[in-house]
């Protein structure tokens, strides 16, 4: 069997994005999604629309969004709605809370914590999707990848809860700070395996390794970056594409990734890949194709 490819670029520029989606071969039709992180209000180190402008117009796409489960700017869609104005995506682009109206339930029988995923209701009108990633460390999963992005990044503010507490919807701020970590690595493979059989081959990623800090772009305000800027990959596997980020900080000279890597392993991070292939979801084994 033929190793899935993932294509690397070392130039981080917005025309890169585009070269390394062409390469991929997949025409992204009809309604497109375009799945990113808006950015919570004060965070400094989420994509910025500008750097992304580029690839969303080259697939005539739509940013889509969910709330969060926790306070801050993005738990209310009247907030979300104020912050994506506030951060330039309304500026630049067409803009959807998926679950702004209400959720909708997508089973996994086979899921190991979970065997369902509650998503925005809206998503059903998007027939392919883009996954931007920023990646980055993350304070409860270890790192945050294309993985985590098509997971608890497309779960309904309902399904983000369920997802962190292994099966609680309505959990409190605490019990979702003090889930079982490993539980909560798991559902996220749970609820990614959803969305990929939900697009069935109708959805691509693209990981961006700049501003790597051991913050998501969830906090307020994140650590500041621990590793220089890596580059940008695609690919169509979401599972190769993590295991190749994680494979260029484990393989990096840089002295900051010591940081990084204390992070993603103290937090069991890598439990996500390993569970994203026993969902069948993608394989570890790659190849890197770099392009100038």
């Amino acid at each position: 069997m033929e190793n899935v490819k993932v294509y690397f670029t070392n130039k981080i520029e917005k025309e890169s994005l585009v070269k390394l989606y062409d390469k991929l071969g997949v025409n992204l039709s009809g309604s497109v999604a375009v799945k990113l992180h808006s950015g919570e209000k004060g965070n400094q180190n989420y994509l910025k629309p500008e750097f992304v402008y580029d690839i969303i117009k080259r697939v005539n796409g739509t940013v889509v969004e969910c709330n969060t489960a926790y306070e801050g700017a993005r738990n209310t869609t009247d907030k979300h709605v104020k912050l994506l104005e506030s951060h330039g995506w309304s500026k630049y682009f067409n803009v959807d809370i998926l679950d702004s109206d209400s959720d909708e339930v997508i089973e996994n029988p086979n899921g190991d914590v979970i065997k369902k995923n509650f998503v925005g209701s809206k998503m059903k009108n998007y027939d392919s999707m883009l996954v931007l990633s920023h990646f980055k460390g993350h304070p409860m999963g270890g790192f945050g990848g294309a993985l985590k992005n098509i997971s608890i990044g497309l779960a309904s503010s309902k399904g983000k809860s369920y997802i962190h507490t292994g099966g609680n919807e309505n959990a409190s701020f605490e019990e979702l700070m003090n889930a079982d970590r490993d539980a909560f690595l798991k559902a996220m493979a749970d609820s990614a395996k959803t969305i990929t059989d939900f697009y069935d081959g109708k959805i691509v990623y693209i990981n961006v390794m700049v501003n790597m800090s051991v913050d998501c772009d969830c906090c307020s305000v994140a650590e500041e970056p621990c590793m220089k800027d890596v580059g940008v990959l695609a690919s169509t596997d979401p599972v190769a594409l993590d295991q190749a980020c994680i494979d260029l900080v484990y393989n990096s000279s840089d002295p900051g990734k010591d940081t990084l890597i204390e992070r993603i392993e103290s937090r069991n991070g890598l439990l996500i890949i390993d569970s994203a292939v026993k969902q069948g979801i993608g394989c570890k084994e790659y190849e890197l194709v770099s392009i100038d």
